[in-house]
């Protein structure tokens, strides 16, 4: 009964998580802005580290079913 809630939350973080990594990846190999009127360093480590932890937390999700 509980896994349930653990599947959908696993699914929502992976998925974001990785989407957001591809999601940087692209910009950065296109050399475009990762976020308007920020700092290039820093939205490109705020963008790979959230995705990182993004996945990481939805791979911990499905780790406890």
């Amino acid at each position: 009964m509980e896994s349930g809630p653990a599947i959908f939350a696993g699914a929502a973080f992976a998925l974001f998580g990785a989407g957001l990594l591809l999601w940087t990846g692209v910009r950065l190999a296109h050399r475009a802005p990762v976020a308007h009127s920020v700092s290039p360093a820093a939205a490109t480590a705020f963008g790979l580290g959230f995705g990182a932890v993004f996945l990481t937390l939805g791979v911990w999700c499905f780790a406890r079913l």
